[in-house]
């Protein structure tokens, strides 16, 4: 099959196939083996330290010398609310003492925002990674300057046409269609803002016809046949995460995989419960107490997230795994355990055939 070469020259990819940047699950060893079979490996590295980011890049090149995306929060800074915050913990709190465990006095915001973090941005134009990516919105125009002065390919998710027209008038290269069917943290720019949730084929063809930069659909795809869809839709690539949740390469915990693996696939819900932003999760104890929640309950993120670990690290010591992260979206019962090059090969077979 012909593929635009528009990507290819781009990002050096001989596949129309992103493997999303999945903080947490998504593993060095994951984007070296997805690089080196022809499509572009992704590292999320949102909640990763400078110097954790940088031993993550040199262990992706000490495996490959493909092509990696390095993906990158660009979240407002949190405004702490301790007093939604302390109704937060005791509104948790029956489920700490439940699994035998006290939770934290007070929450904290871990997580640096790519919008203002220099010494980040000292280390990528150090090591220049082919491609920076960007969720939550777009760090300053001096940042992607500076990133595009160095030859860094840039590509930022979007949900919506005005988001996609933020990020062209930024000077962004490509735009990530990210549906509301995808798994993991929406994408908007504002989570309080009014959602569209634009599916990712109607977003996918929105921004094809209007927003004037190379798209890749994002959100739902898991095989050959759905890659090939958004192609003939426009995109020139697809992202895929919760396809490479269950791969062996996958940082993915047991109850993780087991989840994946069953009835909780095929309910998967948005929730914000577990971070303080919307994102797409498996069906569990925590999207279900998530139901209950009213928006304005939850702490900011990312300082909600820092009950949620808590939480979950809690569950895990007693074996329960329902408090987790388990970020997956609507294609989830599609997932196929097997390794991250093998899952590449298959795509890439499927994809001919759609064709």
């Amino acid at each position: 099959m012909a593929y635009d070469s528009r990507l290819r020259d781009l990002l050096g990819i001989s596949l129309p196939i992103i493997q999303a940047p999945m903080a947490g699950v998504s593993s060095p060893a994951m984007a070296a083996a997805v690089s080196s079979a022809g499509a572009l490996g992704s590292i999320g590295v949102g909640n990763t330290s400078v110097v954790g980011v940088r031993e993550m890049i040199a262990a992706v090149r000490e495996r490959c010398d493909g092509p990696l995306n390095v993906n990158l929060f660009c979240h407002q800074h949190a405004v702490s609310d301790s007093t939604v915050e302390a109704a937060w913990i005791e509104r948790l709190r029956p489920d700490f003492d439940a699994l035998g465990a006290t939770p934290p006095t007070a929450l904290k915001d871990a997580y640096h925002s790519f919008i203002a973090y220099d010494e980040m941005l000292a280390m990528l134009l150090e090591v220049r990674p082919s491609a920076v990516s960007f969720h939550f919105g777009l760090p300053p125009a001096t940042t992607l300057r500076a990133l595009h002065d160095a030859g860094v390919v840039l590509l930022a998710s979007v949900t919506s046409l005005a988001e996609a027209r933020s990020a062209v008038a930024a000077g962004v290269d490509v735009l990530v269609a990210q549906g509301w069917e995808a798994g993991g943290h929406r994408g908007v720019f504002d989570p309080d803002a009014p959602d569209d949730q634009l599916g990712t084929m109607a977003l996918t063809r929105l921004l094809v016809r209007e927003a004037g930069r190379p798209v890749v659909a994002a959100g739902g795809i898991m095989d050959g046949a759905g890659i090939a869809a958004a192609l003939k839709l426009g995109a020139l690539a697809a992202q895929l995460g919760t396809a490479f949740v269950a791969t062996d390469e996958s940082l993915a915990d047991a109850g993780f995989r087991a989840g994946l693996a069953g009835d909780a696939a095929h309910h998967t819900m948005m929730t914000r419960v577990i971070s303080g932003r919307p994102a797409g999760c498996l069906a569990n104890r925590f999207t279900a107490f998530g139901a209950t929640v009213q928006a304005r309950d939850v702490p900011a993120y990312p300082i909600a997230y820092d009950l949620g670990k808590a939480l979950h690290a809690a569950g895990k010591a007693r074996a329960e795994f329902g408090y987790g992260a388990q970020w997956a979206g609507q294609g989830a019962p599609l997932a196929r355990p097997m390794s991250a090059a093998r899952l590449v090969a298959t795509l890439a077979a499927e994809l001919e055939q759609a064709a």
